[in-house]
């Protein structure tokens, strides 16, 4: 007897201590269909950025990395655990990037990517994220066929070059006044499709496209024999498909070619101060495509922020600052929303994340409302046209 009420005491001890401790935490079961990523005390929450960090093009990426950090300052944990921002370097190639893409797959912290930047460098990098579940939100890619691939991963803040291309063939054609064109291209994923439409666009109209898309290979410090062949046709205006860099050089030329007082038409990857600062006054009197930032109180502060952390101003190195804050932003929102705690771990289920970013609806971002379609078009529907007048950029007429 003495043995069995020892028993039973024991027993009702046990129970005491097991309700006083209150209930045990059960422990989280990752049941996502692309697995989850978890994070123990003291890791960070990978979302790298990607893009060119150094040579010719190594403003895009300086300038939207920049942006990327200042949208994780202002939001830089998910449940006390940080978020780690780190600037990948692919030179704006689809070898390098493919190369990126397979080192950040391989790493089981990785939850999300900014980039890629380029859209070649994109083409070459999205199998892999495919294969690994990580989505990417880029800042800048806006080749129109990204969103028709049926990517799950695939989303971007930048506008379509479908609606880029119907809009500058139709400002050409309308508003300049031009019935007579030549496009180029930098051989380039980008480049190449949007002077492709655009001289599609333009004959459609009505216009006169008075050759094929002319390749240049970029890089290059003489298109002095491409500009000549374009001169024997007589055009009157070029439009160029490709980055400021080798835009600059063609315009410094063209005079010299034979095409003086022929127009210059670039687009997105043209605009910016460093295509002025390259091209000199050459630049004077060249168009270019521009996403409108809205005017508002957090975009102002988003500039003064941006002058005291990096001692340049806002919009120098390229337009695409805000562009990679809001896609950062849209990350980090995506991946609170869906990450749970498990004990001190935090778990990240990955189709959950991928299907928040898609969710994504009325973020009120630096480029406006951003709402995210089935597709991943993410970005503002809207783009003007802009042209140097005194060695500046401005809205061009007629808009």
């Amino acid at each position: 007897m003495r043995t069995r009420s020892f028993s039973i005491i024991v027993l009702l001890l046990t129970l005491v201590a097991l309700v006083s401790c209150g209930p045990r935490e059960v422990a989280y079961e990752c049941t996502d269909e692309w697995g989850c990523a978890v994070f123990k005390p003291g890791q960070k929450i990978k979302i790298p950025y990607i893009g060119p960090m150094t040579g010719d093009y190594a403003a895009f990426g300086i300038d939207i990395s920049r942006g990327a950090e200042l949208a994780v300052r202002a939001h830089p944990t998910v449940h006390g655990f940080e978020i780690e921002l780190t600037a990948e370097d692919d030179l704006g190639s689809p070898e390098q990037a493919a190369t990126v893409a397979n080192k950040l797959a391989a790493d089981p912290q990785v939850v999300a990517v900014v980039g890629h930047t380029f859209s070649g460098a994109t083409l070459a990098a999205l199998p892999i994220y495919e294969e690994a579940g990580i989505p990417m939100m880029s800042p800048s890619t806006t080749m129109a066929k990204f969103t028709a691939m049926g990517s799950q991963v695939y989303n971007r803040v930048a506008f379509s070059d479908r609606l880029q291309a119907e809009r500058a063939a139709k400002y050409i054609y309308e508003v300049l006044g031009i019935r007579k064109i030549v496009t180029m291209h930098d051989g380039g994923a980008y480049g190449q499709a949007l002077a492709t439409d655009v001289a599609t666009d333009f004959a459609n109209l009505g216009g006169t496209v008075l050759s094929d898309p002319v390749a240049i290979t970029p890089g290059e410090t003489d298109y002095s024999a491409p500009l000549a062949s374009i001169a024997a046709l007589k055009p009157e205006l070029i439009y160029y498909g490709g980055y400021d860099a080798d835009a600059a050089v063609i315009v410094t030329q063209m005079a010299g070619a034979g095409l003086a007082g022929v127009k210059f038409f670039g687009c997105d990857g043209t605009y910016g101060v460093n295509f002025i600062d390259l091209a000199g006054t050459a630049a004077e009197g060249t168009y270019s495509t521009y996403v409108p930032i809205p005017e508002s109180a957090a975009f102002d502060e988003f500039r003064a922020d941006y002058q005291a952390a990096f001692g340049d101003e806002q919009g120098k190195l390229s337009p695409f600052s805000p562009h990679g804050h809001d896609a950062m932003a849209i990350l980090i929102n995506a991946v609170e929303k869906v990450a749970v705690k498990s004990g001190d771990n935090l778990i990240v289920p990955r189709k959950a994340l991928a299907e928040a970013i898609r969710a994504t609806s009325g973020h009120q971002g630096l480029l406006g409302t951003l709402t995210c379609d089935r597709t991943g078009e993410c970005g503002p529907p809207d783009l003007v046209f802009m042209i140097v007048q005194n060695g500046e950029w401005v809205k061009a007429p007629g808009q």
